[in-house]
């Protein structure tokens, strides 16, 4: 433990103000002794608190009546003579009892402070802490339910009655590729975005179901689709395909000639 440390430590200790009122025990006035004549810091300290001790004590005082001395002297020399005497100064057991009584008062006064700053710190931290168990609560369930996602859409994978369709770009879209998988018994449609080539930005592929001539719509694919997804599953739908549409997408498709489709075996 380096000086500033001893010092600090020595300050947090209290053994000033028992000093002061004469409370501490032989070898704790020698070690206060020893600081105050050693180390300056605890010297300015020391006196500084001797000046706050005796203003408060002056401040405490209970002045005595100023008719007081005259009053007791008048009844005395109704039986017997005396002469009259100047008033002695306060003793020191006297003011070392408002000195202490002040130490107490500051004592106190330090206590709740440092009590009030320790809760209002504990209330902070313990709120940090709600406010962590209650993120890492919401981020193990977020966890968990994309975990279950993920584990459903294996499981569809690997069923046996998934069929796995892929669609390839043609002349126009050369590096589209995307895969769907369609599983009619348990009524569910995923597509797999492997790569889609870079459009302008008034423009966005669009995929759609064939279902007797009439083309639904399924959804829009960005580059940001890039993982296994759900998309509406149709019932007896034909074919995939996917155009190239007006940005925000079309309730038709706009264009004939698509730049991928599929056909569905689904009715084989």
């Amino acid at each position: 433990m380096n000086v500033n440390e001893q010092i600090t430590t020595f300050l947090n200790s209290n053994l000033l103000d028992k000093y002061l009122i004469g409370q501490t025990t032989t070898s704790e006035s020698v070690e206060v002794e020893h600081y105050i004549n050693t180390y300056p810091e605890v010297k300015k300290v020391y006196e500084q608190l001797q000046d706050k001790l005796e203003l408060s004590a002056q401040i405490n005082a209970v002045k005595a009546p100023e008719n007081a001395l005259d009053n007791i002297l008048n009844a005395l020399e109704e039986e017997t003579p005396v002469i009259p005497m100047q008033p002695k100064k306060p003793r020191k057991k006297w003011f070392s009892l408002a000195i202490a009584a002040s130490v107490a008062a500051l004592l106190f006064a330090s206590s709740s402070a440092y009590l009030y700053v320790q809760n209002s710190n504990l209330s902070s931290e313990n709120q940090v802490i709600v406010d962590e168990i209650f993120d890492l609560r919401s981020d193990i369930a977020k966890n968990n339910n994309r975990l279950n996602d993920i584990l459903e859409q294996f499981k569809q994978l690997n069923n046996p009655e998934t069929e796995k369709y892929v669609l390839q770009g043609n002349r126009s879209a050369k590096d589209l590729k995307t895969v769907a998988y369609i599983n009619p018994k348990e009524k569910k449609s995923m597509i797999d975005v492997v790569s889609l080539p870079q459009l302008p930005d008034d423009q966005v592929y669009q995929i759609w179901a064939d279902i007797q001539g009439k083309m639904v719509s399924l959804g829009i694919l960005t580059e940001a689709d890039r993982k296994l997804q759900e998309i509406p599953y149709t019932e007896d739908a034909l074919g995939l395909s996917i155009s190239v549409e007006p940005k925000g997408g079309s309730l038709e498709r706009s264009n004939d000639t698509p730049v991928a489709e599929i056909s569905l075996k689904l009715n084989e």
